[in-house]
């Protein structure tokens, strides 16, 4: 894993990253990949209309909106901002017009329920 930049990451290099699939409608490029139960750190890519299910954390998650905007029933979050979702917090995610997220979770999410 070689660490980049957070200017070159804000700054799109993103773009020149590999990336593979990791749920319907969502490329990750994995940072850190923790197994089973340890911290990773990612950037994932959603197409337009993608989501994930309603789900509960069980470790903290941040999130750095990188491009587009990421909404979920709190409200929506354009480029630039920064989520933080606490223990025991519950939500399901979208995005309409597609977004890229940097991402780090200190344990597996579970999932509770279907797309919005």
């Amino acid at each position: 894993m070689a660490n980049l930049s957070l200017a070159g990451v804000l700054g799109g290099g993103w773009r020149d990253l590999a990336f593979e699939h990791f749920r319907e409608g969502i490329a990750v490029h994995w940072l850190l990949k923790g197994e089973p139960v340890e911290p990773s750190v990612a950037i994932l890519n959603y197409r337009p209309g993608a989501g994930v299910p309603r789900h509960r954390h069980v470790g903290l998650e941040t999130i750095v909106v990188l491009e587009g905007t990421q909404s979920d029933e709190n409200g929506d979050y354009p480029a630039g901002s920064v989520v933080l979702n606490p223990v025991g917090t519950e939500h399901s995610v979208w995005t309409k017009e597609g977004c890229v997220v940097l991402i780090q979770w200190d344990l597996p999410v579970i999932i509770l329920g279907e797309t919005k």
